[in-house]
């Protein structure tokens, strides 16, 4: 079931169109159309270990596919780091913006569903907990999130200094250095989540070890109603490409939090 990390070179349509949800340049978010009505809309968050040097592109072949699946998907850009307002409070607010703009601004009754990788995982998680998730009159649910290999628990990604302290340069510092901070940033320390959460996360990732899924699983999970799906010989990146097996876990738990609204 193993991949490699060539879904991260290989180029994806290009989007029906591309809105802002905010005056700085990085304040965007795609649209993949599907060509029949969508049945919901997904808003996809890429991962990168929160690094400037990764953008929204390498999902694009992730989002296209989703689209074919009949889903209608807003692939989101955030700030990074190494970028100007990466890190707290800029990265945190710029998803809670574009999930509260693909809300009113596209999905009107349809539901969501949020999906992230890696990092993406992280912040789409975290999102759950976030007033731009919550019920509104008049608007769809967001139903829940899908994490495809994510950095759940933010602190043992910090303990472990993954991609060279990626956390530590996300939140600048440690743990230990800013402990409020990391209280409000971490899934694993917000406890359970007001909607589902599904984990899907290979047994061979290298790059976030699935520790860090049965981490935030022990912390915060809601057993009977959320899910851990760790695919054997999976690692990273087949979570993110659409001709690994792992795909049909997605498609299969898309479809599965939907049936439940």
């Amino acid at each position: 079931m193993s991949t490699d990390r060539g879904i991260l070179d290989r180029p994806g349509p290009q989007p029906a169109r591309t809105e802002s949800y905010g005056p700085a340049p990085h304040q965007v978010y795609e649209v993949h159309e599907p060509s029949t009505a969508p049945r919901a809309w997904v808003v996809l968050v890429h991962g990168g270990f929160w690094r400037a040097v990764w953008d929204r592109t390498h999902l694009r072949p992730l989002a296209a596919a989703l689209a074919s699946e009949g889903y209608a998907v807003a692939l989101v850009e955030f700030a990074r780091s190494g970028m100007v307002g990466g890190g707290p409070p800029g990265t945190f607010d710029d998803v809670t913006a574009a999930l509260a703009a693909v809300r009113r601004e596209e999905a009107g009754a349809l539901p969501v569903v949020l999906v992230g990788h890696s990092a993406g995982g992280h912040l789409a998680v975290w999102l759950l907990h976030q007033p731009a998730a919550a019920p509104v009159p008049g608007y769809g649910p967001v139903v829940g999130a899908v994490s495809l290999a994510g950095c759940l628990d933010l602190t043992t990604v910090a303990d472990l200094g993954l991609d060279d302290g990626a956390a530590h340069d996300l939140m600048g510092g440690t743990p230990a250095d800013l402990p409020e901070a990391y209280s409000l940033a971490d899934p694993a320390r917000l406890g359970p989540t007001p909607s589902p959460v599904v984990v899907v996360h290979g047994t061979t990732d290298d790059r976030v070890p699935v520790a860090v899924a049965e981490s935030w699983w022990s912390a915060a999970a809601t057993p009977g109603r959320d899910r851990l799906l760790l695919p054997e010989g999976a690692d990273h990146f087949a979570m993110i490409d659409p001709a690994s097996t792992a795909y049909p876990l997605l498609t299969g738990e898309l479809a599965r939090l939907l049936a439940r609204t």
